[in-house]
């Protein structure tokens, strides 16, 4: 749990939590856990599924949470933000904004799912703040020491 709690930025109600292998192999296994999952092609589905969440070389993999209690309030704002693919960002340190890639396969026209997949390509640089400009709602949140620390790491080449 360490691991993914300096890989987690909160703006508001949205909670992103930066994937990293371990992770990934972690929510691979509670689910393997949870839904009792043992054939080997069913595993093999887990884990394509959630290597999907990892960004490739110079790409950070997030799963962003959208978090509302109020199941109706909830609703209400899952339809009011579906635009929101189109207003999430990271911030480099040269002032570049590097818009979030959705997986379109978590929305509509009409509503989002409270869990969104998104990938940044900062071709390698470590963000400084991720932020969202849609209308009413609206923030920027610096990234602490900590999170740039482990999404610097994340980013190293893969061999």
């Amino acid at each position: 749990m360490k691991v993914k709690a300096s890989r987690r930025v909160h703006i508001g109600t949205l909670t992103l939590l930066f994937e990293n292998r371990t992770t990934i192999r972690y929510q691979i296994q509670e689910m393997m856990r949870a839904e009792r999952i043992v054939r080997e092609a069913e595993i093999l589905h887990e884990i394509n599924t959630y290597n999907e969440l990892l960004g490739k070389d110079g790409e950070l993999g997030c799963t962003l949470l959208i978090e509302i209690e109020d199941p109706m309030l909830r609703d209400e704002k899952l339809r009011e933000w579906v635009g929101l693919p189109d207003h999430l960002y990271a911030t480099l340190a040269d002032g570049t904004r590097v818009p979030g890639t959705f997986d379109e396969r978590q929305r509509d026209e009409e509503r989002l799912s409270s869990v969104q997949y998104v990938k940044f390509n900062t071709r390698g640089q470590v963000p400084i703040s991720i932020g969202v400009d849609l209308p009413g709602l609206k923030a920027d949140m610096q990234l602490s020491a900590e999170v740039k620390e482990a999404l610097r790491a994340d980013l190293l080449p893969t061999s």
